[in-house]
């Protein structure tokens, strides 16, 4: 069980959503709505947002979700037959990564960020395994905008998870999560409005 001094102060513990071979933890609302929103307006506005590129099947496909990446270091990072190489960090994502880092526990050295538009974009299932990661190592998922469902599936019985990402809210994901669990998030006809993700992950450097 992952304890912090955000929650410990609370007398509060958080509880491990996953019945199985990994550890998933929703934290909630880290930031009050007037922060979120102008975090979201600088990441909207200030990140260096491309089209994703993925093969799928021997086909490159463009998808409609953007991408920026950001680390300590200008360090590559390699996923669905394309390689990133990272910016570094512009203050206002440093300031967010250390709100993530106290109310987590956890120190992330690098953040792919991730700009759905609208309910019309989302992510199908997949696990991040890459061996640019520390094995077994935290991501922290901060949801900036639209509200969105989240899902997990067990890769091997099909068992399923899912919760709603509230707008300032944080998730946890650690331990064998990523080599036993795919996520996903799913597209959907509500009109949220756009929605920012902040995965900040833990990698080799």
């Amino acid at each position: 069980m992952m304890h912090n001094d955000l929650f410990e102060n609370k007398d509060l513990k958080l509880i491990n959503l996953l019945p199985q071979e990994g550890e998933v933890y929703y934290c909630g609302n880290i930031l009050d709505t007037v922060t979120a929103d102008l975090y979201l307006a600088q990441c909207i506005d200030s990140l260096n947002w491309e089209s994703d590129r993925a093969f799928i099947y021997g086909k490159e496909i463009i998808t409609k979700r953007k991408v920026a990446w950001y680390a300590d270091k200008p360090v590559p990072y390699k996923y669905s037959g394309h390689t990133k190489v990272a910016l570094i960090w512009p203050d206002f994502l440093q300031e967010i990564k250390q709100r993530v880092e106290h109310s987590s526990g956890e120190l992330f050295n690098s953040c792919l960020c991730n700009f759905y538009s609208s309910g019309d974009e989302g992510m199908s299932w997949h696990s991040d395994g890459e061996k640019e990661l520390i094995d077994n190592g935290a991501i922290g998922a901060l949801t900036l905008g639209g509200e969105r469902r989240f899902s997990f599936k067990h890769k091997k019985s099909g068992e399923r998870v899912s919760l709603n990402l509230a707008h300032g809210s944080l998730l946890i994901m650690k331990s064998t999560t990523q080599k036993n669990w795919l996520h996903s998030l799913p597209k959907t006809k509500k009109n949220v409005g756009p929605r920012v993700s902040l995965t900040f992950r833990q990698m080799r450097m």
